[in-house]
């Protein structure tokens, strides 16, 4: 049975589990446990009352945080002719058609992110066993497939997180390095749990935010109130 460390086990102690804490004092929580030597992602999760095995509950959108992630995103396009050019324009760090389709079947995988125009999907749909599983298939309905891939891929890289309830009606996504300090990060979990609410589906009925918590990369998670949403978004 795998345990944790002796670090993990010190910031442990130091949340009550039974404390239903602010945003803010959840983030001045999250930093005094962070440990690691390297500058740590601070993640939410957020427990909906929605069942995903209905089309009609599932939630799934965008958000593009105002302080970005603290981290280099590299974006892949699927384009020919001028938009190859307008996406490395806009900072893509790969662009092209066939040629960029043929290395990723020769296991080529570099990237974290890709945008494709609609002309390239019928290509791109030939890749889609090695994309898909690895989340890294273009999709229409979080705007990665377009012909306006500048602005695209300027979101991207500004901070634009792609966010999707789970099985368990469960919604993960990062909100930027701990370093951030607590004010950046609640305007980021604000732009993001704004938009979480306004994604609510009409056919979820009763309680929509039944549970929220944040952690850092290594860290525990700490429970937060899901009533503190009305106080960041007031």
């Amino acid at each position: 049975m795998a345990t944790h460390g002796k670090k993990y086990r010190a910031s442990r102690e130091k949340i009550d589990p039974a404390k239903r804490y602010t945003f803010q004092e959840a983030l001045e929580m999250a930093a005094q446990c962070a440990f690691a030597k390297f500058d740590e992602t601070l993640d939410i999760a957020v427990r909906l009352g929605v069942d995903p095995r209905h089309a009609d509950q599932m939630v799934r959108g965008t958000v593009v945080l105002p302080n970005g992630l603290g981290k280099s995103v590299r974006v892949l396009v699927f384009a020919k002719g001028e938009k190859v050019k307008e996406a490395l324009d806009a900072g893509a760090d790969e662009a092209g058609g066939d040629e960029i389709i043929d290395r990723i079947k020769e296991g080529w995988l570099e990237f974290d992110k890709t945008v494709a125009t609609p002309d390239m999907m019928g290509s791109v749909g030939k890749i889609g066993k090695v994309l898909g599983p690895r989340g890294l298939m273009p999709n229409a309905k979080l705007g990665t497939v377009t012909f306006d891939v500048a602005k695209v891929v300027k979101e991207i890289k500004a901070g634009k997180v792609d966010f999707r309830v789970e099985k368990t009606g469960i919604v993960h996504a990062p909100m930027g390095k701990i370093s951030f300090g607590a004010d950046k990060l609640i305007q980021n979990i604000t732009a993001f749990m704004d938009t979480l609410i306004r994604l609510k589906p009409t056919a979820a009925k009763g309680t929509y935010l039944k549970g929220i918590a944040i952690s850092t990369t290594m860290g525990p998670g700490i429970q937060i109130d899901p009533l503190a949403v009305k106080t960041i978004l007031s």
